[in-house]
């Protein structure tokens, strides 16, 4: 083809809906223009990629930025650096920050903040609570909405919905699909005397798979009862998975890095309150019936979960410490160290954090390289041997769970809309970050 691109990605292996093929991909004003044999075509720059995979870009639909509020452990830049620092092109951001998102001049708020300041594009989850009930139908579709979130455990406050009747009357009114955190805060309550001061280990032994399962039993119930479709987050036991097998046409499931790759006791023994998380990470029977859930097409998508703290915070003793930890700029080369280990293939990477989210969600115009499609990629070496470490993490609070651990993969360059934001560990251009559009909620 004989034509001028703004930009033109040379002979990397592209991965799509049709398979795995070598391929130039030519990109013109932030879409993807061309796919095919570009010898003949010229460009305003272009990027040799042969020996390299090109993704359509990594989609993180669960992250927590802490700002406004909490700007001490994140805010909207640092954690959108470490997103692209580590090949991610979107993130959807969570509404438990100060002031929560649950109004929509707090999500208005929210997106003039991201906009042109966050390195990746960007949706914000809108808290569902009891007092925002009757506007849920207008806040998913307003600009900048991923969607209705509702904390039915660990949480404080109005973000805290954990009555049948309160979440029912939450999904009567929505109409896209509502995500869920799936703790049952009334037995979290009963077992609290299960901690054990100063021993992080007792976590789940406190927030129990029982407590989990429990919760997800109720508000799978409740979907069905009222039409709605859910989205169960970070699923973190044997038998959840389990059960929501038997519920695909109204439950969708997120699983996450950690919880495929870590296990008690030997990361309580290692890390103490650094991998302390709600929900826990558990032993390795519930690790594996995890990636049985992967394997078997149960678990959709994957998310990172991504929620700092500082060390300062980290180091108080158990059970006065928060839990979180980073995850947006490791998802990638973890997960990409599970392909190499033939743990899943990389079509199946792919499927769970761009074609996937795309899918659950409505997303437009990504999570694919297709014609038209906006022209977001994750480059990535699927040789390279590179060790994470502390110092690589963009996150505020400076630290990750995996420093120290060899992976083989990593990404080397971040594309979003056509800008090279990221490429061999080197930030390539100011923030450009914008608003992801949802099929559901354009405006005629």
């Amino acid at each position: 083809m004989s034509q001028t691109f703004d930009l033109i990605l040379k002979g990397g292996i592209v991965v799509n809906q049709d398979g795995r093929a070598e391929r130039d991909v030519g990109i013109l004003n932030g879409r993807i223009a061309y796919i095919g044999d570009l010898s003949r075509a010229s460009a305003g720059r272009e990027i040799d990629c042969r020996g390299l995979h090109i993704l359509p870009g990594v989609i993180d639909t669960q992250v927590h930025f802490r700002e406004p509020g909490l700007d001490h452990k994140e805010d909207l830049e640092s954690g959108s650096r470490a997103a692209v620092m580590g090949g991610v092109t979107a993130v959807f951001e969570m509404p438990n920050t100060n002031p929560q998102t649950t109004t929509p001049e707090t999500l208005a708020d929210k997106v003039r903040r991201g906009h042109h300041r966050m390195h990746c594009d960007f949706a914000f989850w809108v808290g569902g609570t009891a007092e925002n009930t009757k506007d849920v139908a207008e806040l998913e579709r307003l600009p900048g909405a991923a969607g209705i979130k509702v904390f039915m455990g660990s949480s404080t406050g109005s973000l805290l919905v954990e009555d049948d009747k309160g979440v029912a009357e939450i999904l009567r009114r929505t109409r896209r699909r509502a995500a869920f955190h799936s703790e049952d805060e009334a037995m979290l309550r009963e077992r609290k005397h299960l901690r054990v001061t100063g021993d992080p280990s007792s976590h789940p032994v406190w927030r129990s798979a029982e407590v989990a399962l429990a919760c997800t039993e109720r508000l799978v119930r409740i979907a069905r009862e009222t039409g709605a479709r859910i989205h169960v987050l970070h699923v973190s036991t044997a038998e959840e998975m389990e059960f929501l097998r038997g519920y695909k046409d109204v439950a969708t499931v997120e699983v996450t890095p950690h919880h495929l790759t870590l296990a008690a006791p030997e990361a309580y023994e290692r890390l103490g309150t650094y991998v302390q998380m709600n929900p826990p990470v558990r032993d390795e029977h519930h690790r594996q019936a995890i990636w049985e859930g992967v394997d078997e097409g149960v678990a959709d998508i994957l998310g990172s979960d991504h929620a700092p703290h500082t060390r300062e915070e980290k180091d108080k003793v158990y059970p006065d410490t928060p839990s979180g930890m980073t995850g947006v700029q490791t998802l990638v080369p973890i997960m990409l160290d599970h392909v190499n280990a033939s743990r899943m293939t990389l079509e199946r990477f792919v499927d769970m954090t761009s074609a996937g989210p795309k899918r659950l969600f409505g997303i437009a115009r990504k999570g694919r390289i297709a014609v038209g499609y906006d022209a977001d990629f994750t480059i990535v070496d699927l040789k390279h041997r590179e060790t994470i470490t502390n110092a690589w993490i963009a996150s505020k609070c400076g630290w990750t769970p995996y420093d120290g651990k060899t992976v083989t993969g990593w990404p080397i360059g971040t594309i979003v809309r056509g800008n090279v934001v990221m490429w061999e560990g080197e930030l390539q251009s100011p923030s450009q970050g914008e608003a992801v559009l949802f099929e559901e909620a354009l405006k005629p």
